[in-house]
């Protein structure tokens, strides 16, 4: 859907992912001002359907069979029983409507927000080219206010011989499968790695290899994270390789099928000094920013030593361009590549926006992004799921921060023992000495993603440790961890 009656707005965002979406709502929200997103693929992004909801709508059958089956008089019930791998598939797809946006472009057109197709680039101060598939400018458009730089990153394809021309699965393909292959290798071990590795298992992956260049699992997290994903991967029969360089990646007959289609024939991949054969290979070796070819040099902007990152100040600006038009949001600013920290920076860049647009001063925390300065939650799930935020106690003291760090066993809890019977987890609060606040909290176990905002609310908020002996967890829950913490201090 386009606009043909303007092509001036007073705020343009290139890229309609959910933090996008969010910028032009946030910049726009109860007053008169116009907004377009500029989106060469689907109105929703990455996250809507080929990242978070498709892979968590294939996460969620296979946390609820386990539990199931670690639950006496259930596991009766249940037996041997398999997930039903295609009831699973269609509730993925009823998630991103087939990859269908346009219920994403009716939210637009409520918001009053003007969707337009094409691949949107910079081409001098306030000004966006609209291109088409043969880069053919198609359109100009004109910002009033502002520019939203919120193009995302793509699927990184590390440079070893053989692996591109292998055409291997990336994000998209095995969030978006469409066969369950019986052998599968998957190159990295950090969260779509090992996401991935949960989810293929569970759906019937017979052979399952996780290749991890480094020497642990899940490595950004305190350490018994990753050894705990790891023990678990192991008892579930899939074969964790860390520490190990894939030397060359060989599959004769690869062939372009589509997405979640197998590709070709069988892979063969060297690793170290052994061969590894597998029907499917999936890459989840990081992220690359997508900020080539979106017309950066037409403003005087060179990101090659930021490594093709966006860099911005915390009120989501772009450093070195002058003006206050110019902004950029989400995993292209490589602050945080996860869609609730994009969406976070959307609404202070929306509010940034709105408040220069109207003359107002940028007074009050509102206005600045905290949250990415040593604040950030995340929740990997995997079985068992790890919720983590701020700073692990290695990070803290890499920054010189003297601190304190208080263990506890999850398992422990009346509330834990009570959700299945097979419960493992662990729990740790970093705590700095002098502040007597928490600056980070890992926690590692089944159901605990439901644990992490209360940590956050503790870190962001730093509430003093002496505070949290009057914020009385309920009986018998798993929260119950947050005075058992206190008293092992």
């Amino acid at each position: 859907m386009t606009n043909a009656a303007t092509d001036t707005y007073d705020v343009i965002v290139i890229g309609g992912g959910p933090p996008g979406e969010n910028a032009a709502q946030y910049a726009i929200k109860g007053s008169r001002r116009t907004a377009a997103i500029v989106e060469h693929e689907l109105l929703g992004g990455e996250c809507s359907f080929w990242a978070c909801m498709p892979s968590k709508a294939l996460l969620r059958p296979a946390d609820v069979l386990a539990a199931a089956k670690a639950m006496p008089g259930v596991r009766e019930i249940v037996g041997e029983a398999r997930l039903d791998v295609p009831a699973v598939l269609e509730r993925r797809d009823s998630f991103t409507h087939n990859r269908d946006d346009s219920s994403q472009v009716e939210w637009a057109t409520n918001n009053n927000i003007d969707v337009v197709r094409g691949r949107g680039r910079l081409a001098g101060p306030r000004t966006v080219e609209v291109v088409d598939s043969e880069d053919t400018v198609v359109r100009t458009l004109h910002a009033r206010s502002a520019i939203v730089l919120a193009t995302g990153t793509t699927a990184a394809i590390p440079a070893v011989p053989g692996l591109r021309e292998a055409l291997p699965w990336t994000s998209r393909d095995v969030t978006n499968l469409r066969v369950v292959p019986r052998r599968v290798a998957v190159l990295g071990g950090g969260v779509v790695a090992c996401e991935s590795a949960t989810w293929l298992r569970a759906l019937g992956v017979e052979e399952l290899t996780i290749i991890e260049r480094g020497d642990a699992l899940l490595a950004k997290n305190e350490p018994f994270a990753g050894d705990l994903v790891r023990k678990h991967f192991e008892r579930a029969g899939i074969t964790v390789l860390t520490g190990a360089t894939v030397e060359e990646v060989s599959r004769p007959d690869a062939r372009a099928t589509g997405y979640g289609q197998i590709h070709g024939g069988p892979v063969q991949i060297r690793v170290d000094a052994q061969t590894v054969t597998v029907d499917e290979i999936v890459v989840a070796a990081g992220r690359t920013p997508a900020s080539e070819g979106i017309g950066l040099e037409s403003v005087g902007l060179d990101v090659s030593g930021s490594h093709g990152f966006v860099e911005v100040d915390d009120h989501l600006s772009v450093a070195g361009v002058d003006g206050e038009w110019l902004y950029a949001i989400g995993d292209v600013t490589g602050r945080a590549l996860l869609t609730h920290m994009g969406k976070y920076q959307a609404r202070i860049a929306g509010w940034v926006i709105g408040a220069r647009a109207e003359g107002r001063p940028l007074t009050g925390p509102r206005f600045s992004d905290q949250a990415d300065h040593d604040m950030v939650p995340q929740v990997t799930f995997t079985d068992p799921e790890v919720a983590s935020v701020g700073l692990t106690e290695a990070a803290a003291r890499a920054k010189g921060v003297d601190v304190e760090v208080v263990e506890y066993d999850l398992a422990a809890l009346a509330g834990t023992a009570l959700l299945r019977d097979d419960y493992e987890g662990r729990a740790k609060l970093v705590i700095d000495r002098a502040s007597d606040v928490i600056i980070g909290a890992t926690f590692a176990g089944p159901e605990v993603a439901e644990l992490v905002h209360a940590a956050t609310v503790a870190v962001v908020g730093r509430v003093p440790m002496e505070t949290l002996w009057h914020a009385v967890p309920s009986y018998p829950t798993a929260s119950e961890i947050w005075l058992r913490l206190l008293e092992a201090r």
